[in-house]
């Protein structure tokens, strides 16, 4: 395999100082150039051994250091200054070396570090496929596939007793749309753990998964997070301790709207906790629980999904071409569809027992049904910015279905 080594200084004459000691072979790449010209170079440089000269350049060394964490960085130094030393490894340098390292020291010091950049090399490769059956991002390790991703940390988390922080981060409506996406998942991903996990839910809306985290240490993350976007990011987030998925993501997106409704910069707790139907007193009768909830249900059709349904529908209508969308409302149930030439999808609310409400999505090609699926909330779960998010979600994964059949 190619090894590809990059020599960074402002002085030439350590370029052939550099070069005399590596033992290249025919097929080695390398290359050099000044710090002015790194930053056109960043694509090239993070697959690659960096070997940076800090002499009479050391802020310069510690900022590129920075740049390329998890790309081994060698820091070539004039002597042992200790404290530079420790800011180095500190910023994240694979190793260092002064002027007095023998030959043979330096030339296997350099195996481990090109060892990492062949990883590097695989891994880049993994991308593009992931990039191509549309699981990451094209230029972050943001998954998109948030569903599978979820089901898979949460057995983990179960199995092993893990701690764990879910969150949901958002800018509110106003500003969504006037911050790049790419800002704000820069500056989440800059702050956090490699093997934390970021995913994308709608435009501009993520999950993101902090492990051997409590509520303590996720609300320092999320601090340094928002310190660093101008525009003000609201956040809901909750400790997992055996929810299910679709449980854990209600939690976090309830939180998150309250966060914003209340201008909070998050809500990680509710200070009020709701008293659901299941939990009022002096009701014995089967009866009387059964109308509690058709009355519940009955307030939840009227205030929030038949004015969520209005908005989403206005919102929508005639701004995606070839579907049209409809709402509907009868006794016990609300709808809401989707409709195309050949197919057409029905998010549905219903209230069929005493205590649980059902969301049921279905997907229908000509007249075969293709697909469904089940959402189960507690009566006091369903707000109207979860709602909102729901039905999002799902004209969303009706033109990625819609898309995939044409």
């Amino acid at each position: 395999m190619t090894n590809k080594i990059v020599l960074i200084s402002d002085d030439k004459d350590f370029f052939e100082f550099i070069r005399a000691k590596l033992a290249l072979r025919k097929s080695d790449e390398l290359f050099t150039f000044s710090f002015d010209v790194v930053p056109d170079k960043l694509e090239l440089l993070r697959t690659s051994l960096l070997i940076i000269n800090s002499e009479s350049s050391k802020e310069k060394t510690l900022d590129l250091l920075n740049i390329f964490k998890g790309t081994p960085c060698i820091i070539s130094a004039f002597n042992e200054d200790l404290a530079f030393k420790h800011q180095c490894y500190k910023n994240g340098a694979f190793d260092y070396i002064t002027l007095l390292t023998p030959d043979a020291e330096f030339q296997a010091r350099l195996i481990p570090g090109l060892s990492v950049t062949s990883l590097l090399e695989k891994n880049l490769q993994y991308r593009e496929i992931l990039v191509k059956s549309n699981i990451v991002m094209p230029n972050n390790e943001v998954f998109l596939n948030y569903n599978y991703i979820i089901d898979k940390e949460l057995e983990d988390i179960e199995k092993y007793s893990k701690k764990a922080v879910f969150m949901a981060i958002s800018p509110d409506d106003k500003t969504k749309f006037l911050v790049p996406a790419n800002v704000i998942e820069t500056i989440i991903l800059n702050n956090i753990r490699k093997n934390d996990i970021l995913m994308n839910f709608a435009s501009n809306k993520y999950f993101l998964l902090l492990f051997d985290s409590d509520i303590n240490s996720a609300q320092k993350v999320w601090d340094n997070i928002r310190a660093k976007l101008p525009q003000k990011l609201y956040a809901g987030f909750s400790v997992i301790l055996n929810q299910k998925r679709q449980q854990l993501i209600n939690e976090v997106l309830n939180k998150l709207h309250e966060a914003i409704s209340y201008g909070k910069d998050s809500v990680n707790q509710n200070p009020n906790p709701v008293v659901t139907l299941s939990t009022i007193n002096g009701i014995n009768s089967n009866c009387a629980n059964f109308k509690l909830f058709r009355k519940e249900f009955e307030k939840k059709l009227e205030q929030v999904i038949n004015p969520v349904f209005y908005q989403m529908n206005q919102k929508y209508s005639g701004k995606i071409s070839g579907l049209t969308f409809e709402q509907g409302t009868g006794d016990g149930y609300g709808t809401f569809y989707i409709k195309e030439r050949h197919s057409y999808s029905c998010f549905k609310i219903t209230s069929p027992g005493f205590s649980k409400i059902n969301i049921d999505i279905t997907y229908h090609q000509n007249t075969n049904k293709i697909d469904d699926k089940r959402i189960t909330l507690e009566p006091e779960e369903l707000e109207p910015g979860l709602l909102e998010d729901l039905l999002e979600q799902f004209i969303l994964e009706f033109k990625k279905g819609d898309a995939n059949d044409t």
